[in-house]
């Protein structure tokens, strides 16, 4: 019963979040109307992801969200500490091609999205096979090290919030 009420109850959560973020208002309207946006939008769209990807909730995903929100700290510092010490010339910019084991489209999706987001990560974009991310960052001076890193940081990270 109520998978039918909430049939994506993540994304149910996350657009009454989203609504009362943009609405700035923590009145009982504003909350009121982010939880009927919250189920009406979910109830309307469900019929086109009939194949959603499922996803644990638990400590899989407060751990990657975690790693995300720390690497984007931290990478902020070393940006700025880069953009400060260095000179254009004397940084590595390239391309890097990270194989990809995580094979649902949400998974990939949030792969890239959280790449993209890290400063010092310039672009991302899925090869035209879907097996492997194209990623360009501002200073690489060891490339496989670094696809080691977003591997085990975050792919692994991903294997276990998508199962």
């Amino acid at each position: 019963m109520i998978r039918r009420i909430l049939p994506h109850p993540g994304l149910s959560l996350l657009l009454v979040i989203v609504w009362m973020l943009m609405v700035n208002d923590l009145g009982f309207g504003a909350l009121a109307l982010g939880l009927i946006f919250g189920i009406l939008i979910p109830l309307i769209t469900s019929r086109f992801w009939p194949d959603r990807p499922v996803l644990r909730f638990g400590p899989a995903m407060a751990g990657y969200v975690g790693i995300v929100l720390l690497d984007i700290i931290v990478a902020n510092f070393q940006v700025a500490w880069l953009i400060v010490t260095r000179r254009n010339r004397d940084l590595e910019s390239r391309w890097m091609v990270v194989p990809l084991e995580v094979r649902s489209p949400e998974a990939i999706t949030v792969l890239a999205g959280t790449i993209s987001l890290t400063p010092g990560t310039v672009s991302s974009d899925i090869s035209s096979c879907g097996r492997a991310l194209l990623v360009h960052a501002i200073d690489v001076t060891d490339p496989e090290a670094e696809v080691a890193r977003i591997k085990l940081r975050y792919e692994a990270r991903l294997l276990k919030v998508f199962a």
